[in-house]
């Protein structure tokens, strides 16, 4: 009987435990919604990206992703982010989605530009750049220097001999 108990007791404290790491870890990542105003860019390729995704400056976390959606005409998708209302974006900013890391998600990295006028709340980003592919990069890579390699040697071999074989003859 007193087993069961200390087992008993054993197993809330780390309950109690737990459930104060998940607190903390929620606490301090920083994960609760940015309150301020809207605006949107067009990427074409918005891989990684979802609802409560990281929208930055300088590596500050200055708003979030609130929504996407696709334009049925162009093909593009449209990012909706929401931005602290303490910040004024000028209307030359620029948005590029990066990789956080090399096993992590992506993020919106924005780089205000030096234009007097700002962006209005509902407005648009102009100048943006899709999601990177890594591994799409890597495949091109190494297909392009295999292709260059093969292709080269061969081109230059059967130069080479037919105009010695030309000179030859003559």
């Amino acid at each position: 009987m007193q087993r069961n108990l200390i087992e008993t007791v054993m197993g809330g404290v780390v309950l109690i435990v737990a459930v104060f790491f998940v607190v903390f870890a929620f606490s301090s990542a920083g994960v609760s919604p940015v309150n301020g105003y809207e605006v949107s860019a067009r990427f074409e390729n918005a891989s990684g990206l979802s609802p409560g995704t990281d929208v930055r400056v300088s590596g500050v976390k200055v708003g979030s992703v609130t929504r996407q959606t696709l334009d049925p005409e162009t093909f593009s998708a449209i990012v909706t982010m929401t931005i602290q209302s303490d910040l004024q974006l000028p209307l030359d900013t620029s948005a590029r989605i990066i990789p956080d890391g090399l096993l992590g998600g992506n993020f919106v990295e924005l780089e205000p530009g030096g234009e007097i006028d700002n962006i209005e709340p509902g407005g648009s980003i102009q100048y943006t750049q899709g999601a990177i592919n890594i591994i799409d990069l890597a495949t091109r890579l190494f297909f392009s220097t295999t292709d260059n390699g093969d292709g080269g040697e061969s081109g230059d071999g059967a130069s080479a001999g037919g105009g010695a074989e030309s000179g030859g003859q003559q």
